[in-house]
Formats: C-alpha cells, sequence, structure tokens
C-alpha cells in the first residue's frame, strides 16, 4: 500500500479509549531521541497517568545528534540538557523522573543488531515487566530515520522476552514520507484523542526547548521543529498501528 494512501486509511482507525487499546496492564513508551515521546504520545502518557495505569518511557538515543556542531553545548551538555527536557516534559503528562529511562545510545547511529542492540531490548524488557505492562509503543518501522527503525527493531526484540505482549506503532517523521512509497498492507489500529490532554501536551513539547526554539543558536547544522510539524501532533488523534508478531 503506497504511504499516501497508508496514513490517509490510519488517520480514519477508530477512536477508542485508552482502556479498549490496551485492556490491563501498564504501558511502556520507546522514544527513539528525546522529544518522541512528548510527539506521538504525550496524550498516552498524559491519560494513562491521569488514570493510574503504571508507565514507563525509555529513551533509546542520547539526543546529541541534534546539534552536533555546537560550541557551546558540545556532546556531553547538550545530552544533560536533552535528558533534562525529557524529564520536564514527563513532568507535565503526569510521569515521574524515576520512570524515565536512558539508554544513551548513540544518536543517528543506533544499533538494531548486535550486543547493545540486545541489551537495550532486555532493557526495554525489564521496563515492561516493572510496571506489568499490556503494551509496547514505539516509533513506525516506516518513519524515514535510522534511528527510529532501528528503535522499531529493539521494541520487537523485546516483545520476543516478553511472550506476546501487544507492539502497536507511532508514526512521527512517516508524515513526511514521498506519497509512493510503498508500506506494506492496510493498517490496523486505533486512534486515541488529543483534546482532554491537549495543553498538557503542548506543555510537553515546548520543554524540549532545544528541539523548539532558538535556545542553540551557535550550529548551522542544528535542528529545530517547525511550527507545521507541532501543529500536526496536537491535531485531534494520536495514531497507534497494531504490529503483528
Amino acid at each position: 500500500m503506497r504511504a499516501d494512501a497508508f496514513l490517509a486509511a490510519a488517520a480514519e482507525l477508530p477512536r477508542r479509549d485508552l482502556r479498549a487499546i490496551v485492556p490491563s496492564g501498564g504501558i511502556v513508551v520507546v522514544a527513539p531521541h528525546p522529544d518522541d515521546e512528548s510527539l506521538g504520545c504525550g496524550a498516552l502518557l498524559a491519560e494513562a497517568s491521569a488514570r493510574g495505569i503504571p508507565v514507563r518511557l525509555v529513551v533509546v538515543s542520547d539526543g546529541v545528534g541534534s546539534h552536533p556542531s555546537s560550541p557551546s553545548h558540545p556532546p556531553g551538555r547538550l545530552r544533560a540538557l536533552r535528558e533534562a527536557e525529557t524529564l520536564a516534559a514527563a513532568a507535565c503528562l503526569g510521569l515521574p523522573a524515576a520512570h524515565v529511562a536512558f539508554l544513551r545510545l548513540p544518536d543517528r547511529f543506533v544499533p538494531a543488531e548486535g550486543p547493545r542492540a540486545e541489551a537495550a531490548a532486555e532493557a526495554i524488557a525489564a521496563a515492561a515487566r516493572a510496571c506489568g505492562a499490556g503494551a509496547l509503543f514505539v516509533t513506525w518501522e516506516h518513519d524515514p530515520h535510522g534511528d527510529h527503525r532501528a528503535s522499531a527493531m529493539l521494541a520487537r526484540k523485546a516483545r520476543d522476552l516478553l511472550a506476546g505482549v501487544p507492539l502497536y506503532a507511532y508514526p512521527v517523521w512517516g508524515w513526511t514520507l514521498p506519497p509512493e512509497t510503498e508500506v506494506g498492507p492496510p493498517p490496523r489500529g486505533a486512534r486515541l484523542a488529543v483534546a482532554p490532554h491537549r495543553d498538557a501536551k503542548a506543555a510537553a513539547i515546548g520543554a524540549h526547548r532545544s528541539q523548539t526554539t532558538a535556545l542553540i543558536a551557535d550550529d548551522p547544522q542544528g535542528f529545530r521543529l517547525e511550527p507545521a510539524m507541532i501543529a500536526r501532533f496536537l491535531r485531534d488523534d494520536e495514531i497507534f498501528l497494531q504490529i503483528d508478531p
């Protein structure tokens, strides 16, 4: 199925209550970079927190690829900043700092195979066991970013360690795919309404100031989320695609 048709169909998936998507147990969100959790799963995290559902967030990469040439924010300082921003975003969504794990794999070079990938998958599985997870959520394997695809593979490996815990994918950069890209069979899954938590989600996205403002202004290659991209993720629904074993 072409990406344009697939994403149009995904936007029409049935809107469901959180407990219809994850009938029991906790939730683990796997984010390739600090900020992906707020963009793709902010309402999910806020809804789960509001309902007392156990939640864990696992951030895969160290995030230092966003400003690779900044004199003011060399890798160590940038990593610390991005982790602090993630904890601030998590607080906006009701998630305590103790429930956020940073795997610190290399941004832009997250491995999908090998010993570091296996260790990362085990860390995700451990987070799932800690909250009695009824589902895992990770970025879509067709997102046009290597770290997003690698994180999807890590989540699949973690699911294999967990004996059948359901896995869902959330598109982030998938919305920018060329329309003719082939992405497989029609989507299955559900949508979750953003409206009850739009303010909290907007605050969480805004907490990632290094990604949304000119906070780091000394890197010509520096990344910044465009307002149109942010607006897309504050629309009506978050989309979760069911991933088959």
